[in-house]
């Protein structure tokens, strides 16, 4: 029989994610608008490059293209770089719409 924890929640890193370039302006409740700049995007959520004044679990409003206005909660963050997990994962057709505009590649296996 298995002791270990038995945790309700799944990692979701392990979607294929699309390198981009795309600097948008992300909203916060308090802060205002955060110049921000998205380098890689998943269905499921996206890295930033540049220092964001949020603590971990911070919530962000953020406009991207084909989907709209979408919230992300900060997971983490180091070295000027942080990650977001997005309030829902994006649907498969709408991602792939979005990627397309973004210009996004997909690196080699292995490098995210």
């Amino acid at each position: 029989m298995s002791r270990g924890a038995k945790l309700a929640v799944v990692e979701k890193r392990q979607a294929a994610r699309h390198v981009v370039s795309h600097p948008t302006i992300a909203e916060h409740r308090h802060l205002g608008d955060i110049k921000t700049h998205i380098v890689n995007i998943s269905a499921n959520g996206f890295m930033t490059e540049g220092d964001m004044p949020l603590a971990k679990g911070e919530r962000i409003t953020v406009r991207l293209p084909v989907i709209g206005r979408i919230e992300a909660h900060l997971i983490w963050s180091l070295g000027g770089r942080s990650g977001f997990q997005l309030e829902r994962v994006i649907r498969l057709n709408e991602f792939n719409q979005m990627i397309d505009q973004l210009g996004a590649t997909t690196p080699p296996f292995g490098r995210r």
